[in-house]
């Protein structure tokens, strides 16, 4: 498999590119993956389609957010260790400082309805991005009806029989192996480095991630140090997204640690949807919060670092051990033909978290109805919000009919939906 080296960037465009991906990173992974397959393989040409895809499907396969994994990823793809760790860190820089100013004024002001009223119009286009992502992704996802079909048994295990996330994959690539081309060995031209450097690569990173761990069992700091190993444990487990493990940790934060309550992690969750980055930095606003029980403004600072580190550092592990060998790996036939299930299996996946996240937008009260085996998010009619689907479909309509930029669409509905809840509208 022959891969073409990516036309070189200047260090001052690379930070450009993915200071406005970080920044435009609104509505969960659906739509960061959607931004970044436009500004990195549509736009800018970076990457080509098909490499942007095996390193989806790779990333879907890792613990932690996969779009700020697919980010790092790119970075180091064009620049590097170096352009992987300005990727990666600008994609999360921008959510995280959101959260921690949001998480400041909940703490002085004890509520967030204002803020949540502002960032409706925000919500209304994502759900527009959305559309426009997978519009994309089925066109160059799907190749045939062995990949429909696994997509759409993907969307229905996940959304309609609560499918463990890993097992959907793992049934995906198994269908991909099984009834999928079997093609003749690629030559590949960039060799998979040696055992050496990725065991040094797994050491270093490992160190990094444990450094302030072992500071604070040597400090004796037995609050940040129970927060940080809780959190790191969360990193090893969550796959497929925050999704996944958001009510685990509900129950943890909420009732074995009781670091904050019910209440107050249903607003964490509320706001992360609503900011940049990975949904996943709820877990920032749950450590600031914990950490201002604990001891006030200092520890709430200690905390939401020390949650960040333990959270992210894992993600530059995961990519910079595995980024050298998915090239090298696609070009074998077995794999290659499992990973093509991956691939569509994914483009199933990102539907149904883009008809979640709109059910959650257009109606304020989503519960599940069951029917046996099958349990269907079922949103109460009686609250369905007028407003948001009026900024839903002009979102829609300036993104997918007129052709408007993402920031200009955002914009406008982020200042559409800030002057109607300023009048009491939305």
């Amino acid at each position: 498999m022959s891969v073409d080296p990516p036309p070189p960037m200047p260090a001052r465009a690379f930070v450009a590119l993915f200071g406005r991906i970080g920044l435009l990173s609104f509505g969960g992974p659906a739509a960061q993956i959607a931004l970044m397959q436009s500004e990195i393989v549509e736009r800018h040409r970076l990457m080509p389609q098909d490499a942007f895809l095996r390193a989806l499907s790779f990333c879907m396969l890792l613990p932690g957010p996969e779009a700020m994994q697919l980010a790092t990823y790119a970075g180091w793809r064009l620049r590097g260790v170096r352009g992987g760790i300005v990727a990666g860190t600008l994609f999360v820089v921008p959510g995280a400082v959101v959260i921690a100013a949001l998480a400041a004024l909940y703490l002085v002001y004890g509520e967030v309805a204002l803020v949540r009223a502002a960032l409706l119009g925000v919500q209304a286009a994502v759900i527009a991005i959305v559309v426009k992502a997978l519009l994309t992704l089925r066109t160059r996802a799907l190749n045939g009806p062995r990949d429909i079909a696994i997509a759409v048994v993907a969307f229905a295990g996940i959304f309609a029989f609560q499918v463990p996330f890993p097992l959907i994959i793992a049934a995906a690539a198994a269908a991909g192996l099984v009834l999928g081309d079997r093609p003749e060995a690629q030559p590949v031209t960039r060799p998979a480095p040696p055992l050496s450097r990725l065991l040094g690569t797994v050491a270093l990173w490992s160190a990094v991630w444990a450094a302030p761990l072992v500071a604070l069992w040597i400090l004796d700091a037995d609050f940040l140090l129970t927060l940080g190993l809780f959190f790191s444990k969360l990193a090893i487990v969550t796959f497929g997204g925050a999704y996944a493990v958001l009510a685990y940790m509900a129950q943890a934060v909420v009732e074995t640690f009781g670091w904050i309550d019910t209440a107050q992690m249903i607003d964490a969750l509320g706001l992360a949807e609503t900011t940049p980055g990975p949904l996943i930095l709820v877990t920032e606003f749950v450590a600031i919060l914990a950490g201002h029980g604990a001891g006030g403004w200092p520890m709430a600072a200690l905390a939401g670092a020390l949650c960040l580190w333990v959270t992210f550092v894992p993600c530059f592990l995961w990519i910079f051990a595995g980024a050298p060998y998915i090239e090298h790996l696609s070009a074998l036939p077995r794999l290659a033909a499992a990973l093509s299930g991956v691939t569509a299996a994914v483009v199933g996946v990102i539907a149904n978290l883009a008809l979640w996240f709109a059910l959650h937008v257009v109606f304020t009260e989503v519960g599940r109805a069951g029917f046996g085996p099958v349990h269907l998010p079922w949103p109460e009619l009686g609250t369905l919000r007028p407003v948001a689907v009026l900024l839903v479909i002009l979102s829609t309509r300036l993104l997918l009919w007129r052709g408007w930029p993402l920031w200009a669409v955002l914009l406008l509905a982020a200042g559409s939906g800030g002057s109607l809840g300023w009048l009491g509208a939305a």
